[in-house]
């Protein structure tokens, strides 16, 4: 059975108990973590910290889908940069990401990170290809040994220059032949493409372990004018029975509202 996920920085200025208890009470068997809402830099978020995050989830009786905004926030991570040791930072950091998920007891990793991923100047689409598949390996390796399953994001045009569809996306995770290391697919994203949303869902299987629901206008789902019923079909369509998390990207309408209304409308278009 499909499960429905909503992200934490949803709930800005919440206790992250107080948050999991809302989104358990809604209706949500997950909530998603971005790691900036604890600390900036995930190797600050102490043993201790860790413990309390698990723990509460386990008390409310939600699980922790995992974490994404990985990058958001940090300083000087970067995967194709020509700077060598700009990219062994970032790479020694997304292994520390995969162990902050484990801990927390997550298990899906979302890596999107735009800024952190566009090609400079004068690094070509190959070169930014060996890099980033370099950058990934050790983080690959940490993730199979956990049981965490990082997601490697494509992004519209718009967002940046490396890697726009789900075909590429797959085509890049493939390289590694690992079940650690899969796509997720996102519907703001996936309306930059030519094919329908539809479609896509039904060529990216088995290969995304995640699914993020947001609308083109970078709100939740029911909120504009993406359909979800087709959605939902193509998924149950292809035995999808992983996370649907509500992603925002304007919070206007305030938390409680989003959550409400994005899980209402998830449902009634799942039947």
């Amino acid at each position: 059975m499909i499960k429905f996920g909503i992200c934490n920085e949803i709930f800005d200025g919440w206790d992250m108990k107080e948050s999991m208890a809302f989104a358990k009470k809604t209706g949500y068997d997950g909530i998603e973590i971005a790691p900036f809402t604890v600390n900036t830099d995930v190797t600050r978020i102490t043993p201790g910290q860790r413990s309390e995050i698990r723990a509460a989830a386990a008390e409310v009786g939600i699980e922790i889908s995992g974490i994404h905004w990985v990058l958001v926030k940090t300083e000087g991570m970067h995967l194709t940069i020509d700077d060598e040791s700009v990219r062994r930072k970032t790479s020694d950091y997304l292994v520390e990401l995969v162990n902050f998920c484990h801990d927390i007891g997550g298990k899906r990793i979302v890596v999107g990170s735009p800024y952190q991923r566009n090609l400079e100047d004068g690094v070509s689409f190959e070169q930014g290809w060996e890099r980033a598949t370099e950058a990934f390996k050790a983080s690959v390796k940490r993730a199979e040994e956990t049981g965490v399953v990082i997601c490697f994001e494509p992004l519209a045009p718009s967002e940046t220059n490396f890697i726009n569809t789900a075909e590429q996306a797959i085509e890049f995770v493939g390289q590694f032949n690992s079940d650690a290391f899969k796509i997720i697919i996102d519907c703001k994203a996936m309306s930059s493409e030519e094919k329908s949303i539809p479609d896509i869902i039904r060529a990216s299987h088995p290969h995304f372990a995640y699914f993020h629901a947001n609308d083109e206008n970078l709100k939740g789902p029911g909120f504009g004018e993406v359909d979800f019923v087709p959605i939902f079909a193509a998924l149950k369509d292809v035995g999808y029975d992983g996370y649907v998390s509500v992603e925002v990207f304007k919070f206007e309408e305030g938390a409680e509202a989003i959550a409400t209304r994005s899980i209402d409308y998830m449902k009634k278009c799942l039947g």
